[in-house]
């Protein structure tokens, strides 16, 4: 491969400017992020980094891949929401650098560049990125191991897949074991199988995934077990966590939205990939399949969350990136009316849903006013570029658009959003009137939150029933709560809450 140039360099920029811009300027958002910032502060503090905790209790939920990162990140920044985040912002970095390797290895720097810039700029990618959550850790070990396989690196197959598991438990293994098997399996490639260094890697691959098991069970038993594999994986599996939102097609609209805004090329990319009769034909099957398996195991799986599908995302941006690339080298541009079509409606669809967003939201005016602009612009200069078969120029107006997009979200929109779906206020407010001995009973949603910022926690309520239930057994002290809930209490419960102070949406509460 030749010296790096003026693409490696500019996916570098365009990559380290998206996921660090303001990367710790706003609060860790409720219920999910300060989980992981608590988590590893707990391990911290009781000098012990095998066993996940929370709220003074083990905590049995991920492998503890991520709560190392941030106990790391925390070592050297100090514990805060930039340490949180970083792991995942430096990964997000590192997965676009390491496509662009791979990619121009595999096929050329021209497929590397766009593969990288498609990848680093949608917007799933970027918002998780930008999150103290585990998603992006697995994607880029996932990632490695793959393109690896496709590579015939099979340590770094075997290595990677064993750190996946260590960083969200099985499917670290299962992801990379089926699409390997599928690939082989539909192109008769048994006659590898001598060559993949099995022995050598299955060796690896015990000797960095098994030791975390193996410590935790024989320290923590059949609750490590139960809990951790029972409960976490099989059970979120085969029943939903969100009963309201397990439907079939619910990666449909996330898939849709979250590639924006490579949405307009994405089903042309996949089809031209299986029509093509290029030499690059078998090494498209290998990310389309990687992309289908990912799709469908999730879309079977009873739990849905939006992040679940960030693994597809490389192999579908590398499919994308080959497309641009046959756009604009060889002149594919016959479907620029169903390119130019798709791309207006997708940004008309986003800027209405923000729009709606204010009927809840009417706080967020200048951050959804920003994005719209954004969204505005970029769209119809892409469609104009896209019809008049400047693909190009399409694309660049994309990579700058979400740039621009990123700052006016940083900028506007989450200042505006924070103080509604963070509890950093909340803590501060209690701090402010805490007596100092009282019982603190905390809602679950805002239990995480609540605990890193203010360094306390107490015992938690799930439901309005569930607070009615302590205030009637007679309990003392304060309660934090969002003000939706109380509003539901009965009115005789509700007498029995005096208001101490309010942030946004949020109360503090003293118990008569």
């Amino acid at each position: 491969m030749r010296r790096l140039g003026a693409e490696f360099f500019c996916v570098l920029f365009i990559a380290m400017f998206i996921m660090f811009f303001q990367l710790g300027s706003y609060p860790l958002l409720d219920p999910d992020e300060p989980v992981y910032a608590q988590t590893p502060r707990e391990m911290l503090a009781a000098g012990d980094m095998l066993s996940p905790r929370i709220y003074g209790d083990f905590w049995y939920d991920k492998p503890p891949m991520y709560y190392w990162l941030v106990a790391a990140a925390a070592k050297t920044f100090g514990m805060g929401e930039f340490a949180a985040r970083f792991p995942s912002a430096l990964f997000a970095v590192t997965g676009a650098l390491f496509l662009f390797f791979s990619i121009s290895r595999l096929f050329n720097v021209r497929v590397a560049f766009f593969s990288s810039l498609v990848l680093v700029t949608s917007l799933e990618y970027f918002y998780l990125g930008k999150a103290a959550v585990t998603d992006m850790t697995l994607n880029l070990c996932l990632m490695i191991s793959l393109l690896s396989f496709l590579e015939k690196r099979y340590l770094l197959f075997y290595l990677f897949s064993a750190l996946a598991v260590v960083t969200k438990g099985p499917i670290g293994l299962f992801f990379p074991a089926v699409i390997a098997f599928l690939y082989m399996l539909l192109m008769n490639r048994w006659r590898e199988l001598p060559k993949m260094s099995i022995l050598p890697g299955v060796l690896l691959f015990a000797v960095v995934a098994a030791p975390w098991y193996l410590l935790m069970t024989y320290y923590h038993g059949s609750a490590f077990v139960e809990t951790f594999l029972g409960f976490h994986n099989v059970t979120r599996f085969t029943s939903p966590e969100h009963a309201s939102g397990a439907v079939w097609y619910y990666f449909i609209p996330v898939l849709l939205v979250g590639f924006f805004p490579w949405t307009p090329i994405l089903f042309q990319s996949l089809w031209t990939a299986l029509t093509s009769n290029s030499r690059e034909r078998l090494l498209l099957l290998f990310f389309i399949i990687w992309a289908a398996v990912v799709f469908l195991f999730f879309s079977i799986s009873a739990t849905k969350l939006v992040s679940y599908i960030l693994p597809m995302f490389p192999a579908l941006a590398v499919v994308a990136g080959w497309y641009i690339d046959q756009m604009i080298e060889k002149g594919r541009s016959k479907p620029r009316v169903a390119a130019t079509l798709i791309t207006l409606l997708m940004g008309s669809a986003l800027i209405f849903g923000l729009f709606k967003a204010l009927d809840t939201m009417p706080y967020l005016e200048a951050g959804v006013l920003g994005c719209s602009a954004v969204i505005l612009g970029m769209t119809v200069l892409s469609a104009l570029f896209f019809w008049w078969r400047s693909t190009g120029k399409a694309v660049a107006v994309q990579v700058i658009g979400m740039a621009m997009f990123v700052t006016v979200v940083t900028g506007l929109l989450m200042p505006a959003l924070s103080p509604h779906f963070a509890s950093r206020e909340l803590a501060a407010e209690f701090l402010r009137h805490y007596d100092g001995t009282s019982t603190m009973h905390v809602q679950k949603f805002l239990q995480p939150g609540v605990a890193f910022y203010a360094e306390k926690y107490g015992p938690e309520f799930k439901t309005g029933d569930q607070l009615s239930a302590l205030l009637r057994r007679g309990e003392t002290g304060y309660v934090l709560v969002q003000r939706k809930m109380y509003e539901k209490l009965p009115p005789q419960d509700r007498q029995r809450l005096v208001e101490v102070a309010a942030t946004a949406d949020k109360l503090v509460m003293r118990i008569r």
